[in-house]
């Protein structure tokens, strides 16, 4: 027996790899089995290794070479070794896990697919591993973050690792201070306040990319957003980092605060970073204030519909990989926040009308309307809030 813990062998894309019998270390039905077990795996994480192929192999065609990615934090290994078996043109990949067992575990799958000549691994803080490669020259072309919580604490030595025109990928799964229940906690971690609105998930994505953008211009690095989504209790972001300080200004220039009435759901937001305290125009009610965060673009549409394509291509992917990969292209356009439309039925005690309703009372308004991945009840339009809110109040009522 090859560990001392419980495992088994599964097969995911086209890897074969053991992983920890997560059965085995959850005590209670409300444990997280994953979080319980000697080397981190989880099975529910698979979305997200799916998207990271196609957006990796995108991202490769686009850059016409052969690229070499680093993933600092391997757990079982699973997401290097299907990187090194179902993206072309990867030069090698690096892996690396400060848990020994991780890492034997990782190394283990590694000789099980034969992949030996094509990945390195290395066991040893994450920081320190990226840090080895920070000379020009020693660079990454792709660096994949993907911790247990948030990947701030890695950002600066990412950036330092990775190559001009590089793929940043990062995951944060500590949305409880994302999404505004610990807005002291969102401050200290990515640099600005979170609340608690209906489209917290999008603050949250707003939060990581602004913490991104900070941390690059550090270094005179600017951030370019190629794709970005929120899936099940994470949210998951890919950047190139371009340098230069020009670049790193243009990147700030995104920056600002989202300001959120609770009374009359308006929202508006401000560019830049002296936004004061200030009330609603529409019903006097004090404004909550979200920020600093990125204000700019999601996802590059280009960008999308190369995702789109190899989407397509591929026969292995998890069932909601294009419908995310369409949405996020379709919201593009659209401002920023969403509207709720049960949300909005709550506050004002009414049945929840379909959404399709309320958009076409939208759009005989001329407003116009996108769906958005980030909630299914949820949509985003250029109508102020007080339109929205009366074409929630039309839809709702029963048809004469």
């Amino acid at each position: 027996m090859p560990f001392d813990f419980p495992y088994e062998t599964i097969s995911e894309g086209e890897a074969v790899v053991a992983v920890p019998k997560l059965s085995a270390f959850k005590k209670a039905p409300w444990e997280y089995a994953p979080s319980k077990a000697p080397v981190f795996y989880n099975p529910i994480m698979r979305l997200n290794r799916d998207i990271a192929i196609v957006a990796i192999q995108v991202f490769q065609k686009i850059s016409g070479r052969e690229i070499i990615v680093a993933e600092p934090l391997a757990g079982c290994g699973v997401r290097g070794i299907r990187f090194a078996l179902e993206i072309e043109g990867i030069r090698h990949v690096y892996m690396n896990d400060l848990n020994p067992k991780a890492y034997e575990m990782a190394k283990y799958n590694v000789e099980m697919n034969r992949l030996s000549d094509a990945v390195t691994l290395s066991n040893e803080d994450a920081n320190l591993f990226m840090s080895r490669y920070a000379a020009p020259r020693r660079r990454f072309d792709c660096i994949d973050i993907d911790p247990f919580g948030s990947p701030t604490p890695f950002l600066d030595s990412a950036i330092r690792a990775l190559r001009d025109g590089g793929l940043l990928a990062l995951t944060a799964t500590d949305m409880a201070p994302l999404c505004g229940v610990h807005p002291k906690a969102a401050l200290r971690k990515y640099g600005g306040l979170s609340i608690r609105t209906e489209y917290c998930h999008e603050i949250a994505m707003r939060l990581l990319i602004g913490s991104l953008v900070m941390a690059a211009a550090k270094h005179d690095i600017g951030v370019k957003v190629l794709f970005s989504h929120k899936s099940n209790h994470y949210i998951r972001v890919y950047a190139m980092l371009l340098h230069g300080a020009r670049r790193a200004d243009e990147s700030i220039e995104e920056m600002g605060y989202i300001l959120h009435c609770f009374n009359c759901f308006h929202r508006e937001t401000f560019r830049g970073f002296t936004c004061a305290e200030k009330r609603c125009r529409f019903c006097g009610a004090a404004m909550e204030i979200s920020g600093p965060l990125w204000l700019g673009r999601l996802a590059d549409g280009d960008f999308c519909e190369r995702m789109e394509e190899e989407a397509l291509r591929r026969k292995k992917l998890d069932r909601r990989v294009k419908n995310i990969i369409s949405t996020v292209h379709r919201e593009l356009d659209g401002p920023a926040t969403y509207f709720v439309i049960d949300k909005i039925c709550d506050k004002l005690g009414l049945p929840s009308p379909p959404m399709r309703r309320v958009a076409e009372n939208l759009m005989k308004k001329n407003f116009k309307v996108w769906p958005t991945h980030f909630n299914p009840n949820g949509i985003r339009t250029d109508a102020p809030a007080r339109i929205v809110v009366e074409s929630v109040k039309i839809s709702a009522q029963p048809p004469s």
